[in-house]
C-alpha cells in the first residue's frame, strides 16, 4: 500500500511539473480544420507572419487549441498545442507559445458560447482603432458586426499597460471590451474575433476587414454614409448564420487545391 501511494504521488508530481491534464486527443479532421483556417485567413489577407487562431477543445470547455508560436502560414497539426485557461500549455515538449495566448485564453474563460477566437493585425482596421470615427456595419454580409465596435484601450486601465497582451490581466480586461459581441478592435494593434463555431469566425474575421474598407472607401467619398441599422442587422446576421459556410466550403476548397500543387 505504502509503495501503491508514493507511486501515485509521484506522478501527480510528474504531471504537474509537466503541466496540466490533456483533455484527451482530438479527432484529426478538427485539427485539419483549425489547420486551414490559419492558412485561408493568410490567403485572405487577415493574418501574415502575425496572428493566431484557436478553438475550445471539443471534450472539455476549459482547454483550448492552437498553434506553438508560428507564422499561421506555416502552421501544421504537428505544430498544434493544447492549453488550459490560465494560459499554460499541456505538453510543451520545449515548443514556445505565442506571447498573447492569454487573449483566447480570457475570452474563452469569460464567453462560454466561444468556440472560436482569433486575433490579427489587420491593416485595414488599424486606422478605426485610433480615431473617432467608430467601425459599423455597412453591407449586408457584414451584419454580425456590433454598432459600434468596440476598442480596447490599455491606456485606459489602471496605470496603463503595454499594447501586447501579455498576462492573464491584460487578456480579461479585453474580454471585458468585446462584452457578449463578436469583433473588439485593438488600439493601434488589431483585434480579436469570435465565434461560435470555428467557420463562422473565419468568416467574421474576414469579413471585418473587408468592412473596413468598404467604410474607409464610402467616407472618402465625403457625404454622410447610410449604415444597417439595428434592425436591418439583426434580419441578415440571422441569415449569415446559416448561409456563410458556401463561403467557408469554397476557402477549404481552395486550400485544398493549393496543398496538392
Amino acid at each position: 500500500m505504502m509503495l501503491a501511494a508514493v507511486l501515485l504521488l509521484s506522478a501527480v508530481a510528474v504531471r504537474a511539473a509537466d503541466g496540466p491534464a490533456s483533455a484527451g486527443p482530438v479527432d484529426p479532421a478538427i485539427l485539419a480544420d483549425l489547420v486551414a483556417a490559419n492558412h485561408i485567413l493568410v490567403d485572405q489577407g487577415v493574418l501574415d507572419a502575425f496572428g493566431h487562431v484557436s478553438i475550445r477543445h471539443p471534450s472539455n470547455p476549459d482547454r483550448f487549441l492552437m498553434s506553438r508560436s508560428l507564422a499561421p502560414a506555416l502552421v501544421t497539426a504537428d505544430d498544434i498545442m493544447e492549453y488550459d485557461l490560465d494560459g499554460n500549455p499541456v505538453d510543451a515538449r520545449g515548443r514556445a507559445s505565442f506571447l498573447e495566448r492569454f487573449i483566447h485564453a480570457e475570452i474563452y474563460r469569460a464567453r462560454p458560447d466561444v468556440r472560436a477566437a482569433i486575433h490579427s493585425h489587420a491593416n485595414a482596421v488599424i486606422p478605426f482603432s485610433v480615431s473617432t470615427v467608430k467601425l459599423r456595419p455597412i453591407a449586408l454580409v457584414e451584419a454580425f458586426l456590433p454598432q459600434p465596435v468596440p476598442v480596447y484601450d490599455p491606456q485606459e486601465l489602471p496605470g496603463g499597460a503595454g499594447l501586447l497582451v501579455s498576462t492573464p490581466e491584460l487578456g480579461h480586461a479585453l474580454s471585458q471590451s468585446l462584452g457578449e459581441g463578436s469583433v473588439v478592435l485593438m488600439r493601434g494593434h488589431g483585434m480579436a474575433v469570435v465565434g461560435p463555431s470555428l467557420s463562422l469566425a473565419v468568416y467574421r474575421a474576414i469579413y471585418t476587414a473587408i468592412d473596413a474598407n468598404l467604410e474607409a472607401e464610402a467616407l472618402a467619398l465625403g457625404g454622410p454614409v447610410k449604415f444597417l441599422d439595428t434592425q436591418e442587422a439583426h434580419d441578415a446576421d440571422k441569415a449569415l448564420d446559416q448561409i456563410h459556410l458556401r463561403a467557408w466550403d469554397l476557402w477549404k476548397r481552395q486550400e485544398a487545391a493549393k496543398a496538392v500543387k
